[in-house]
C-alpha cells in the first residue's frame, strides 16, 4: 500500500485557501498512490478555537469538501481532516472528523474519540467524542482510523494512561491491518523523541504499519513542526516529512526503505520553531514588516536575529532610543548589530522627552518622579515610541522579554511590554544567552561578543545590573523550571537545596506579576508548559 502525507502549513479559517493548498499539493504527486491523507482539522485550520461556532463555517467546509471530492475524481481516495455536524441531537454540536473522497464523492465520515481538555487544548468544548470504531476498507487492507489525542493513550506504551478508552486496543481487536492518523500536534521541546518511541511501539506491539500525518507552521502562539511518520509493522522507520517545512511524503508500508535519522540538536530545533513563529504570525496576521526596540542587550538582539531570519532583514526596523542612563557601549552594540544583521536601524534619544515628562509630573507629585516610577516612564516613553512606528510602518511590533523576566514581573506593562508577539517569552534567560552563542556558530556571528559577555542591564538607573533585583539567572532559572513547569512547591523546591528565602522571594514575584502577563502579547510556545494558552491562573486570589 503506497500513501501521500500531506504536511501542510494552513491557515485557520481560511477554507477556500486551505482547500487550494490541499489541491496544489495533491497535484504535485506523479506516481501511483492508493491513499492521501491530510493532518488533523485540514481544512478549517488547528487550532480554529471559537470559530467553530461559527457554523456557516462548518456549511463551507461541506461545500468545500464536496468540491475537492469532485477535483479529486479519478484518482486515488483521500482523507481530508475537517469539522462535522453532529446530527445526533445529543451532546456537542460537532465532530473533529476525517472525510473520505473518492470517485468523486464524499463516502464516509470518520470521528475522533479522545478529546484533549488540558494545557493548550480545549476540544470539549466543541466537539462530541464518538463511540464508535473507525475502520474502512482501501485496497484489500483494513485500515484504522485515528485522530491525533487517539494514539496519546495506548495502554501498551502509557503507565498512567489519562483516558479510559484506549482506541488503539479496539483497533487491534478488530484485525486492522493499517493504522493512519491525522494530526496537529504542536511543538515543544524534547516531544519529538517521545512521540517517535510512542509512535515506534504502537506500531511494534501492534504488528501493523502505522502512518502519522502532522500539521507545520505557525498558528498564534502554537507551532507546529510537521515531521511526519510511517513505520512498518516491526517498528521500522519507513519515512519522515521535513522540520518546519512543507512536504508530501509518499511511502509505501510494505517496501522497506532507508531513512536518514536527522541528529537532536535542541538549539536548532528551538531557533527553526521561533523563526516559523514569528515569520506565520506576522503574515498570517496580514503584515509584511516588524519592529523593535534595540537596546544593547542580548534579549532584543535574539529577537532581531530571529526576525531578521524570518521575514528578511530589509523587513525589519530596529529602533534605538537612548536615555541618559544609557552607555555609549551599548549604543555602539545596537549598531553593530544592525549592521551585521542589514536591518534597517533608526535611533531616536529619549531625553528631551524624559524631561519633559519630568517637568509634568513635577506638578503633579511636588518634586520630579523618581525611583521605580522615573524607571518605568523611561519604557513606556520607549513603547510610545515604538507603537508610533508600528504604525506608521504598518509594522509589527515584536517585544523582546524572556521568560525569566516575565515570570518575576521584571518588565513593564504599557513599556517594554507593549507589542504584538512575544517572541521570547519561553525561553529563560539562561537559555537565551546559550541561543546566542548557537547562533554565532551556525549563522555568521552576528551578535558582537560586547553584547554576549557584559552584564545584563536595563540601564533605567546609573550602574544598574539585574542582579541587584534578581539572583544570578543560572538560579532563578533553576527555581523556576522546578516552581513553573514541575509544579513543584516552594518547600519541594528548598528541600532539593535552595535558599529558603530566595525561594518565596521569587514564588511571591511569580504570583504577583499575574495581572502583567495577562495584558502581554501573545508570545511563542517552546517548552512544555508556557504562559500563554495552557496557562490559566487567577488574578485575584490568595496563593501563598
Amino acid at each position: 500500500m503506497r500513501i501521500a502525507l500531506l504536511q501542510l502549513n494552513l491557515l485557520v479559517g481560511d477554507i477556500e485557501g486551505n482547500a487550494e493548498r490541499i489541491l496544489k499539493a495533491v497535484r504535485t504527486i506523479t506516481e501511483p498512490v492508493d491513499l492521501i491523507i491530510t493532518s488533523e482539522l485540514a481544512l478549517v485550520g488547528y487550532p480554529a478555537k471559537d470559530l467553530l461556532f461559527n457554523y456557516a463555517l462548518i456549511d463551507r467546509c461541506r461545500l468545500q469538501l464536496e468540491r475537492l471530492a469532485q477535483d479529486l475524481n479519478g484518482g486515488p481516495a483521500m482523507l481530508v481532516g475537517a469539522p462535522e455536524l453532529n446530527l445526533s441531537g445529543m451532546g456537542k454540536p460537532l465532530f473533529n472528523s476525517t472525510f473520505l473522497l473518492h470517485e468523486g464523492l464524499i463516502k464516509a465520515s470518520f470521528q475522533k474519540k479522545l478529546l484533549p481538555n488540558y494545557d493548550v487544548f480545549d476540544e470539549a468544548r466543541y466537539f462530541e467524542s464518538s463511540k464508535e470504531s473507525q475502520i474502512m476498507e482501501l485496497a484489500g487492507k483494513m485500515v484504522g482510523i485515528t485522530i491525533c489525542e487517539d494514539i496519546w493513550n495506548d495502554h501498551l506504551f502509557k503507565a498512567s494512561p489519562l483516558y479510559a478508552t484506549n482506541p488503539l486496543s479496539d483497533l487491534r481487536a478488530q484485525g486492522v491491518e493499517v493504522v493512519v492518523n491525522l494530526s496537529s500536534s504542536p511543538f515543544s521541546l524534547g516531544k519529538n523523541k517521545q512521540k517517535e518511541a510512542m509512535l515506534q511501539s504502537i506500531a511494534k506491539k501492534s504488528k501493523v504499519p502505522l502512518v502519522y500525518v502532522n500539521q507545520v507552521g505557525g498558528n498564534d502562539d502554537l507551532i507546529f513542526d510537521g515531521r511526519s511518520m510511517a513505520y512498518d509493522g516491526q517498528g521500522n522507520k519507513l519515512a519522515q516529512g521535513r522540520l518546519f517545512e512543507e512536504d508530501v511524503i509518499i511511502v509505501d508500508l510494505y517496501d522497506p526503505q532507508g531513512v536518514v535519522e536527522p541528529e537532536y540538536d535542541e538549539d536548532a530545533e528551538i531557533f527553526g520553531a521561533l523563526v516559523t513563529g514569528t515569520r506565520d504570525y506576522i503574515h498570517k496576521c496580514g503584515f509584511k514588516k516588524a519592529c523593535l526596540g534595540l537596546s544593547g542587550g542580548i534579549d532584543s538582539a535574539l529577537v532581531a536575529v530571529i526576525a531578521a531570519h524570518a521575514l528578511g532583514p530589509e523587513n525589519v526596523t530596529a529602533l534605538m532610543m537612548p536615555s541618559r542612563h544609557s552607555s555609549q557601549g551599548s549604543l555602539d552594540d545596537s549598531k553593530e548589530l544592525a549592521q551585521r544583521l542589514g536591518v534597517v536601524a533608526k535611533e531616536v534619544p529619549i531625553g528631551p522627552l524624559m524631561s519633559s515628562f519630568d517637568a509634568s509630573l513635577k506638578g503633579l507629585f511636588g518634586a520630579e518622579p523618581q525611583g521605580l516610577t522615573a524607571e518605568n516612564l523611561q519604557a513606556r516613553i520607549r513603547g510610545n515610541l515604538l507603537m508610533a512606528l508600528s504604525n506608521e510602518e504598518n509594522s509589527l511590533l515584536l517585544s523582546t522579554g524572556n521568560k525569566s523576566e516575565l515570570s518575576v514581573g521584571y518588565c513593564t506593562i504599557y513599556g517594554d511590554m507593549a507589542g504584538a508577539l512575544a517572541v521570547i517569552s519561553d525561553l529563560p534567560k539562561s537559555r537565551v544567552y546559550r541561543m546566542a552563542r548557537w547562533i554565532n556558530a551556525h549563522h555568521g556571528n552576528p551578535i558582537p561578543e560586547e553584547i554576549l559577555t557584559k552584564a545584563p542591564s536595563a540601564e533605567l538607573r546609573p550602574d544598574q545590573k539585574d542582579q541587584d533585583s534578581l539572583p544570578d539567572y543560572d538560579t532563578l532559572d533553576a527555581i523556576l523550571l522546578r516552581f513553573i513547569e514541575q509544579r513543584l512547591s516552594g518547600q519541594e523546591i528548598i528541600d532539593e537545596g535552595f535558599d529558603a528565602e530566595m525561594v518565596w522571594d521569587i514564588i511571591r514575584k511569580v504570583r504577583g506579576a499575574e495581572f502583567k502577563r495577562k495584558q502581554s502579547p501573545p508570545g511563542l510556545k517552546i517548552h512544555e508548559l508556557a504562559f500563554g494558552t495552557g496557562w490559566r491562573m487567577p488574578l485575584a486570589a490568595k496563593t501563598l
